[in-house]
């Protein structure tokens, strides 16, 4: 768990590093979202959602330095690889609801990718690391970042392409590699971030965007889930799944037999 609580309370939208490669182009959290809050309709089910937000890429580019600065406020020179998969929670406060996102750091070795893969599934965000000084780390992003997107292709995952180890590099070099990454994030519809976990620089930030894009969905998610009382559609809701009735619940009968 972070150990600066403060940066888990969201309650403006976080804009992105990188104007060219943002992909939801709202400089707000949505209409419907802000409805919801304003309402408390939705405040049981959305505090009740966990968005699995995967960290894939190369070997050694940085991946568990990155979840490591956000998670836990530390960077170490010394890491192992991590064998398979590391796990973290992090939960939030955002425009006063509840909200957690799972952290998956994956493997980077070629020998666990088996293992890390199946736990590419069911990803809401999937954050893929290069290193800013090793433009091969960038195509190795490519490999990983089409196995991710292949194992959810029944939806459409927020995608962030981060460029770690960014005191590495001068100012030229970094606008360089910059101009490479923002093309490969145009390539794969992905929002482009800079990021140091040496310095710290941006790790906040980027995290603290993909929660709120997520929570953003996970609310007109429920709303599409919404639209389709009455349909007799089957819905799910966490491992259980429900049949719909074909009329809309009375809310006042609901409350008055303590529903949810």
């Amino acid at each position: 768990m972070s150990s600066n609580k403060d940066n888990r309370i969201i309650m403006k939208y976080p804009q992105p590093y990188n104007q060219e490669t943002v992909v939801r182009k709202q400089t707000n959290f949505s209409f419907k979202t802000r409805e919801a809050v304003e309402s408390g309709e939705l405040f049981e089910t959305v505090g009740m959602k966990v968005c699995k937000t995967i960290v894939i890429g190369d070997v050694a580019v940085g991946k568990t330095s990155l979840v490591n600065r956000y998670c836990k406020n530390v960077f170490e020179t010394d890491y192992k690889a991590t064998i398979g998969v590391d796990f973290q929670m992090e939960i939030y406060n955002i425009l006063g609801l509840p909200f957690s996102m799972q952290m998956w750091d994956t493997a980077g070795q070629e020998r666990f990718k088996c293992i890390a893969s199946a736990y590419y599934r069911g990803a809401h965000v999937i954050v893929v690391v290069f290193d800013l000084s090793d433009i091969k780390s960038l195509e190795g992003a490519r490999r990983w970042l089409n196995e991710a997107i292949a194992e959810n292709s029944s939806h459409s995952p927020d995608i962030f392409l981060v460029g770690s180890k960014k005191d590495l590099l001068k100012q030229i070099d970094l606008e360089k590699m910059e101009e490479y990454a923002v093309d490969f994030a145009k390539e794969f519809n992905a929002e482009y971030w800079s990021v140091s976990a040496k310095s710290g620089e941006n790790v906040d930030l980027l995290f603290i965007r993909t929660a709120s894009l997520a929570f953003d969905q996970a609310i007109l998610r429920e709303y599409e889930d919404i639209q389709n009382i009455g349909s007799g559609k089957k819905q799910q809701i966490g491992n259980t799944v429900i049949k719909l009735n074909n009329n809309p619940p009375n809310r006042e009968a609901s409350k008055k037999k303590g529903c949810c």
